[in-house]
């Protein structure tokens, strides 16, 4: 099953879980009573989160996955295919960490390509660090999306 359809039934489950939360917030609040009415208001925010993280992850998938396209059809895309891996199937830590300094390098000799910073990012998910991973692909969004609003990238 590919990782879109996963993703979507993933969502699907968790908009039916919000909604029966938010059914139970409702009953709460229909008590009438203080404890209730104050526990219902409590238990409806965790819906409204829960729809806001939804969006919020795919509004970031679907950028991340333009940028992916876009960077294969220019023939761009990482590949660490002929890096060493440990049994488990991860790239093998001195190698990764090789890989990621070559990456590291490409970014600090042109500071406003988005591709250069893709690739960082990737760099840092096979290194292990997801954190830093999202934070620097969120920086090749915004750079990519500065390209485009200036037209000088198709759309």
């Amino acid at each position: 099953m590919k990782a879109r359809n996963i993703a979507l039934l993933l969502t699907a489950a968790l908009v039916v879980y919000l909604v029966l939360l938010a059914d139970r917030a409702v009953a709460l609040l229909r008590t009438g009573t203080g404890a209730g009415i104050a526990l219902g208001i409590g238990v409806f925010l965790l819906p409204l989160l829960g729809v806001w993280i939804i969006v919020v992850t795919w509004r970031a998938g679907t950028q991340i996955q333009r940028l992916s396209r876009r960077l294969d059809a220019e023939g761009g895309l990482p590949d660490v295919s002929g890096l060493p891996r440990r049994p488990s199937g991860r790239v093998d830590r001195d190698a990764a960490d090789a890989w990621f300094e070559q990456r590291r390098a490409e970014v600090e000799a042109d500071q406003n390509d988005w591709r250069g910073w893709y690739r960082l990012a990737y760099a840092y998910d096979i290194a292990g660090d997801r954190r830093r991973a999202r934070a620097i692909m969120r920086k090749a969004v915004d750079l990519e999306a500065a390209e485009r609003k200036q037209g000088s990238a198709p759309n």
